[in-house]
């Protein structure tokens, strides 16, 4: 035998030893880039928050929750082909379950490879079409920032090839009881977060499970101890001689049972998942109690043939590369288990109709698509989310003469909705009028107008005691003298409106004098024409006697001549003055109102106002003013427009420019006239947007006009009753329990499109963008200068009407 020299030697080993060192270092090169490789692939998904409707309908139909869950497979299975072979491992997936620290809502978030995002919304969206599928641009957050965190991992029991109990062999959803074990959190300073990253299983695994099978089948033993208890087993086997699997004379006994469990993992796909529990709360000893819930929801899932979780808590010392894993959702082999798509889907699913767990995240209220073909100009409303597709939703300019309706709570989008159509109209050189009750909307709009635009502002403010503007409603244009009767019948309304409460004190006696007293003051203008002149027409004899020779109104003559001079006990006009003049003193002894209301000359011209393009604002904040005085001067400014709408007969349709006119709380504003509005005011171009909060603040006329003549109806959330009614005009797509639901700046659309009404869709509204509020203030200035009157000028004029006894 030839032995090697000592030159032979020292080679050798210097060539095993650079052999070791290349290997070794390989090893370590391939571990860093394998590390590398995994990072850049966290760093490119794409995070999802799934949210789902529940609502009690399945029930109905006697489903049963595994049924629901059984969904879940499918995803799990179609999902499979998502992953590749790669050179450094398979891609892989996160599923979580999440409560942030801040929050009481737990959310089900999904992280997908950003190449694969596409498909897997098309594939969650064709097995959950109701489903809510969000991209979320940050991530969430479970930690306590100034607390502490506690974190670990399962491990299975017995032979990675056993499975675990399933949903099919549970009495309940399993989600509930693992859901439920998030409610306990406080609702800020406690996160928690349950995630299992997911890689498609070699397929070695399958051969393993393939051959165990086959094993069992001859009657032999399947090894289910694990880890050191197995090595030392063996130990034993090879010391003795002896084996569970030693051949035995006699028949054959298949362990049908074990048998049974092991087809039923091999018959579905099969997944590596590393399943981690995660926990932040102010004290390590609450993060660790946190985790310790969550753990014990998983005993369900033991298998007294198969296998069970073992909950693993991740040492302090290795905390912080394992927190690392999670937040970068990084698979690990170390830890990972075989599960297939059953067991996954037992252990993760979206919840259902008949899940029954507190506090979980749910879609509460349904989406549906933007129609084909919507306009590509117009005002920009907002925009449909659908599905994961942003479409921009616009209202077009012919579209919108056919007005629009806003219904909604407080807080829920209207005034945002509005405020986002105004600026645009302002920006497009178009003219308007807002009619604000609050005042926080038209001093909001203020600072958006342009500097090209700052002559057309009107801005008006009756708490602008020093230099208020007239508002005359009996002013009309002599080239139209059918205004008069349209004057007196508005104001009755008006009046109606304001004493609604005691209808008996309008009745006909009221409404003839009242009637007859109006015709005669605006017979001759020139001897004075305000309210405060209707009063001095029942007061004072010489002034009526002066009006009455100046009328060529030969029946209103006679009214006064034959019957109310005439008249005797209690009809006689003595007794009929305080009764008819007590509506108006209300107002006129009003120190906002009066210097309002008894300039004889208004100073907003509201037909050039309109044709003019011009910008009206009115701030009629009832907390300033009050609410009846507030509603007076809106009435009155409805019905000016009105007029100055019909006034333009004298032009052709196609010269007269559009105006809008937005109205929130329109119910305090309008008068059943509202219906000749809707109808008639389109062919005038006044196009109106009204809002307000819910449908029992609008009168039945009022209520059947809006309802029977606007295009298109934006409805934000709102309360039973509300939903109830309008469920007529959403339904099928949309159901009362969506319109209770809906969040804040989302509404349900019924619009019009071309002439045609589309079918129902949901918009999310823009958040408003902030003006400038120096623009602001200089406007109201400015204003106020051009088309206001110095109070000691207006008193001086309105006593020199008084006479002088």
């Amino acid at each position: 035998m030839n032995l090697l020299s000592f030159e032979q030697l020292f080679y050798a080993y210097i060539g095993i030893t650079v052999f070791v060192l290349a290997g070794g270092s390989l090893l370590f090169f391939l571990k860093r880039l394998k590390k590398k490789e995994a990072i850049k692939a966290s760093l490119n998904f794409v995070l999802y928050e799934i949210t789902l409707p529940i609502t009690g309908e399945t029930q109905k139909d006697n489903v049963s929750f595994k049924d629901l869950i059984s969904v879940m497979e499918q995803f799990y299975s179609g999902l499979a082909a998502i992953f590749e072979d790669r050179w450094f491992g398979s891609s892989s997936f996160a599923l979580e379950l999440a409560l942030p620290t801040v929050g009481e809502e737990t959310a089900f978030f999904v992280a997908v490879p950003r190449k694969h995002s596409r498909l897997f919304e098309k594939h969650l969206q064709s097995l959950y079409p109701t489903a809510k599928v969000e991209q979320k641009p940050e991530d969430y957050n479970i930690f306590n920032p100034s607390g502490s965190a506690a974190a670990g991992y399962f491990e299975l029991s017995s032979n990675p090839l056993l499975p675990i109990r399933t949903y099919q062999n549970l009495d309940a959803d399993p989600l509930e009881v693992i859901a439920n074990s998030f409610t306990k959190l406080k609702k800020e300073g406690e996160g928690a977060a349950l995630q299992i990253v997911v890689q498609r299983d070699p397929k070695k695994f399958l051969k393993k499970l393939k051959q165990a099978v086959k094993t069992v089948r001859e009657g032999k033993k399947l090894k289910t101890e694990t880890g050191w208890s197995r090595v030392l087993k063996e130990v034993v086997f090879l010391i003795t001689g002896r084996s569970d699997n030693a051949k035995k004379d006699g028949p054959v006994v298949v362990d049908e049972e074990t048998l049974k469990l092991l087809e039923e993992k091999s018959s579905f796909p099969v997944f590596s998942v590393n399943i981690r529990l995660v926990a932040s709360a102010s004290y390590p000893e609450e993060a660790e109690g946190i985790i310790q819930e969550l753990a014990s929801s998983f005993i369900q899932f033991g298998e007294t043939r198969g296998n069970s979780f073992v909950y693993k808590k991740v040492k302090p010392r290795e905390l912080g590369d394992f927190l690392y894993r999670f937040a970068f959702r990084i698979a690990d082999k170390r830890g990972a288990l075989s599960l297939n798509s059953r067991e996954l889907t037992s252990v993760y699913h979206l919840p259902s109709a008949l899940t029954a767990a507190p506090k979980l995240k749910t879609l509460k209220a349904k989406d549906a698509p933007a129609p084909a073909g919507l306009p590509s100009e117009g005002v920009l409303i907002g925009e449909n989310i659908y599905r994961g597709e942003r479409v921009p939703i616009k209202f077009s300019r012919d579209d919108r003469r056919r007005h629009m309706y806003i219904i909604g709570q407080t807080g829920t989008g209207k005034t945002t909705l509005m405020q986002n159509m105004i600026k645009q109209d302002i920006e497009s050189g178009e003219g308007l009028c807002v009619i604000d009750p609050h005042g926080d909307m038209v001093d909001a709009i203020l600072g958006y107008v342009p500097e090209n635009r700052v002559d057309d502002v009107v801005y008006f403010n009756p708490a602008n005691t020093s230099r208020p503007m007239g508002l005359n409603f009996l002013e009309y244009d002599p080239a139209y003298p059918e205004q008069k009767t349209f004057i007196v019948n508005e104001l009755l309304e008006i009046f109606r409106k304001l004493y609604a409460d005691v209808p008996e004190a309008l009745g006909p006696i009221f409404e003839t004098y009242f009637r007859n007293s109006t015709l005669l003051v605006m017979e001759d203008p020139s001897s004075g024409n305000t309210l405060f002149e209707i009063e001095r027409v029942m007061t004072d004899s010489e002034f009526r006697r002066l009006k009455i020779s100046r009328s060529r109104n030969p029946v209103i003559n006679a009214f006064w001549k034959d019957v109310a001079e005439k008249a005797g006990g209690e009809a006689a006009l003595a007794n009929m003055v305080p009764y008819i003049t007590s509506k108006f003193d209300t107002f006129l002894s009003n120190e906002f109102m009066r210097p309002i209301l008894l300039q004889e000359k208004s100073s907003l011209r509201f037909r050039e106002i309109m044709d003019g393009k011009k910008i009206l604002l009115v701030n009629l904040s009832k907390g300033r003013i009050g609410e009846t005085n507030a509603s007076l001067l809106g009435l009155i400014i409805v019905g000016k427009l009105l007029m100055a709408a019909f006034s333009r007969v004298n032009i052709p349709e196609d010269q007269r420019s559009d105006f809008y006119l937005y109205l929130d709380e329109f119910q305090n504003v309008t008068t059943p006239s509202i219906s000749t509005i809707l109808s008639e005011a389109r062919k005038y171009r006044l196009s109106l947007v009204l809002a307000h909060q819910f449908i029992g603040q609008l009168i039945d006329p009022i209520r059947l006009a809006v309802f029977g003549n606007v295009g298109s109806i934006a409805a934000f959330r709102i309360g039973a009753d509300d939903a109830e009614h309008l469920e007529k005009q959403f339904k099928p797509v949309f159901l009362a329990q969506d319109l209770l639901n809906i969040e804040n700046f989302n509404a349900y659309l019924r619009m019009l499109v071309n002439g045609q009404t589309a079918k129902p869709f949901n918009i999310k509204i823009f958040p408003a963008q902030k003006g400038s509020a120096a623009v602001a203030e200089s406007l109201k200035e400015l204003s106020a200068q051009k088309y206001g009157k110095p109070i000691s000028e207006i008193e001086a004029e309105v006593s020199g009407r008084y006479p002088k006894k």
